[in-house]
């Protein structure tokens, strides 16, 4: 194998590249490397020590790109962020020694160290990153500090939830309402209660038109990574618009600024899914979140001194704390490796690009769902409406918000029994704001039921009813909701499969009652709906009603 190569950016051509002052020309008492998803000045105040001046190091590494097939969109978005991120950290008198590698990042930091020695780092979000680099912090190499991105303490997680499972948000979030004061007066909930989520389960009818989401204008640095992303990840999956990605200052303001203007009908529309608007109310600021461009206290200000309704404010404040939630369960149970839960081995092929990352880990698999992600899940081409929307949102933007995540994606996966490691990293590569600590808890914990139970009392899974309920796709779909659409029967065929693990579930005991007063008759017909659609499927055909 080569040795990694590492340069430095300054020493290039291009637009970023000539923006760039040597380094060498100021001194510095110290050097920060902020990794890719600590994109903040915040972090060099925070760790900078009164009179000293700290340059800051930030790395680009090839061999990261290619790692998985990530979407186009999302690496634009990192690149273009962490760059614009680089000329911010300058215009304040601090040196930028930009590296680029087609090594790890731990190599990149090793050339750094034999010139400059040790360097400061922030304690790193992604689970990967942190044992990437953990034989540098052990030889004292990389110092490492608090991360003040984090709304929440540990000490809250394990006070009100513990280390162990079963997991459950409410008391967390309880926990973090009394702590923080938000939404609350005198010790008690604003409202009269902790939760209006009651309130938030309308589907949307055409009113009111939601605002159309922001179009950023690409400046040099923008358009110098969009030829960067398609020449160099040009096999990666997905479409790049940057007018959709947020990358300066300025972008940010916009961004936010849309984010509060979706806030007065978040909270009662945020279940809904329309063909019309892939968005509806809700904010797309998560991408920003998990890059820290954007800080959640910061976030968490703007919510609260909106005027919206209480069920909009609370139901946003309660998705910023389940952000809070699945880092905690992450760091707590190492990525799920402490967590005594049946596991199966993965190839972790990405068949839809011939690509495989080595791995002689088991995952976690409560259910033992051994099939391959159908390349629907990038051709949008399945037949069935709901779901080739929320693929066609997925290429386009590498987005859709947590409903068709859950209620669709993860949802048809769980029916159709996908391997819960296989459609976890399809999530990880294919969405702009999947990181292994929010993506692995959001898909093994809750959108498949890989963990058994110790996230989740029940898996989330639904036939037709829910979609047909909750969004239009149903109007456009060649398949009847009640009559021709399969999801129904996979939902029975679903149930039949998995009887045994959800013996003893209160959670389950209806569903299951409902299950054992069907005939023979309709399970036979579940079960080959089930074989149909996973053969079909499997052999990249369309689904048509076969009545």
């Amino acid at each position: 194998m080569s040795q990694a190569v590492v340069s430095t950016m300054s020493a290039g051509s291009g637009t970023f590249a000539s923006a760039l002052v040597p380094h060498e020309t100021t001194p510095v008492d110290g050097w920060l490397w902020l990794s890719y998803d600590q994109l903040n000045l915040s972090f060099v105040s925070d760790v900078e020590p009164d009179g000293l001046h700290y340059g800051v190091v930030l790395i680009e590494s090839s061999a990261k790109g290619n790692k998985r097939p990530y979407h186009k969109q999302k690496l634009a978005l990192l690149l273009s962020s962490q760059r614009h991120f680089a000329i911010e950290v300058q215009a304040t008198g601090r040196p930028v020694r930009y590296l680029t590698t087609n090594g790890t990042y731990a190599d990149a930091l090793g050339e750094h160290i034999d010139r400059h020695g040790p360097v400061h780092a922030v304690v790193h979000a992604e689970l990967e990153l942190r044992k990437e680099i953990q034989p540098l912090v052990d030889r004292g190499n990389v110092v490492l500090h608090r991360h003040i991105g984090w709304l929440t303490k540990p000490s809250w997680f394990e006070q009100s939830v513990g280390s162990n499972p079963p997991f459950r948000m409410d008391r967390f979030y309880r926990k973090v309402r009394h702590e923080t004061g938000w939404l609350m007066e005198m010790g008690k909930p604003v409202g009269g209660k902790y939760s209006f989520d009651s309130e938030n389960r309308f589907p949307w009818k055409g009113d009111p038109l939601p605002p159309e989401p922001p179009q950023y204008e690409s400046d040099e640095i923008d358009l110098e990574v969009e030829r960067l992303v398609n020449t160099e990840f040009s096999s990666h999956p997905g479409v790049l618009d940057m007018s959709q990605l947020p990358t300066t200052a300025e972008d940010i303001a916009a961004a936010l600024a849309f984010g509060m203007k979706c806030m007065p009908w978040f909270g009662r529309y945020e279940d809904a899914m329309t063909d019309k608007s892939r968005g509806l109310f809700h904010s797309r600021l998560a991408s920003l979140l998990n890059l820290h461009r954007m800080m959640p206290g910061d976030l968490v200000q703007a919510v609260l001194e909106t005027d919206a309704p209480l069920n909009s404010t609370e139901g946003f404040l309660r998705q910023l704390i389940w952000r809070e939630y699945v880092h905690h369960i992450h760091e707590v149970t190492d990525g799920f490796r402490t967590l005594a839960v049946q596991r199966t081995p993965s190839n972790r092929t990405f068949s839809w690009m011939a690509q495989a990352m080595p791995d002689e880990e088991e995952h976690p698999n409560h259910l033992n769902q051994m099939q391959a992600l159908p390349e629907a899940y990038w051709k949008g081409d399945s037949g069935m409406q709901c779901l080739d929307s929320s693929v066609q949102s997925v290429i386009e933007e590498g987005w859709t918000h947590h409903i068709p995540r859950l209620m669709v994606l993860s949802n048809i996966g769980n029916l159709l029994d996908v391997n819960p490691r296989e459609l976890t990293d399809w999530f990880h590569a294919a969405f702009v704001d999947a990181y292994d600590w929010v993506v692995e808890p959001n898909v093994l914990g809750m959108g498949t039921f890989a963990l058994g139970d110790a996230m989740m009392t029940k898996p989330y899974v639904a036939g037709s009813a829910y979609i047909n309920r909750m969004s239009d796709h149903c109007k456009s779909c060649e398949f009847h909701p009640k009559k021709t659409c399969p999801m129904t029967r996979l939902y029975w065929a679903y149930l039949a499969r998995h009887a045994p693990a959800f013996e003893g579930n209160f959670r389950m005991k209806m569903a299951m009652n409902n299950l054992k007063r069907r005939s023979e008759e309709e399970r036979d017909k579940d079960q080959l709906t089930f074989e149909w659609v996973s053969h079909t499927l499997a052999e990249n055909q369309k689904l048509h009603p076969t009545v």
